[in-house]
């Protein structure tokens, strides 16, 4: 009876712990659920006063599409969300952040704008930024301060 005692915490331990990490982790590639992460996130030195762009990229390893729908920081007075089609930028409500893939956004690209610039950031800074998503959690992000000139080795 002693042997099976043990062998049986161990199991409803295991089964207990395997039971709380679908909420933290976001569950695995074949969940229902987006989950995201950000990376290769910069802004340039702005070259005006009053504006700059930001860059990143968000991957989503999930198994359901999401959508990126706001950005905001304490920098700027707005920060808004553009797409760029055939070399015109516009500013968009959304951007779509597919299940297994990823929204890229470059120099050239679609692309953050943050508006009504409280202080001018300067390179070697960091800009704290937070991303809000249709479904997921919001994300914090603290976005380096490159050289005005910056281009990734990445491409973006």
């Amino acid at each position: 009876m002693r042997r099976i005692g043990p062998a049986a915490l161990v199991i409803a331990g295991a089964l207990a712990l395997a039971g709380c990490g679908g909420s933290d982790s976001g569950g695995d590639s074949g969940s229902g659920k987006a989950e995201l992460s950000v990376g290769a996130a910069y802004m340039p030195q702005p070259v005006s006063d009053d504006m700059a762009a930001g860059f990143l990229t968000v991957t989503n390893k999930g198994g359901a599409d999401d959508e990126l729908t706001s950005v905001t920081s304490g920098v700027a007075g707005q920060v808004t969300v553009h797409e760029t089609v055939g070399g015109a930028m516009r500013e968009v409500k959304s951007l779509k952040i597919p299940a297994g893939g990823r929204l890229e956004l470059r120099s050239g690209g679609d692309h953050l704008m943050f508006e009504q610039l409280k202080d001018k950031p300067k390179e070697g800074q960091t800009v704290p930024v937070e991303l809000h998503f249709a479904h997921s959690a919001p994300v914090k992000v603290e976005m380096p301060v490159k050289p005005a000139t910056y281009t990734p080795t990445t491409g973006h």
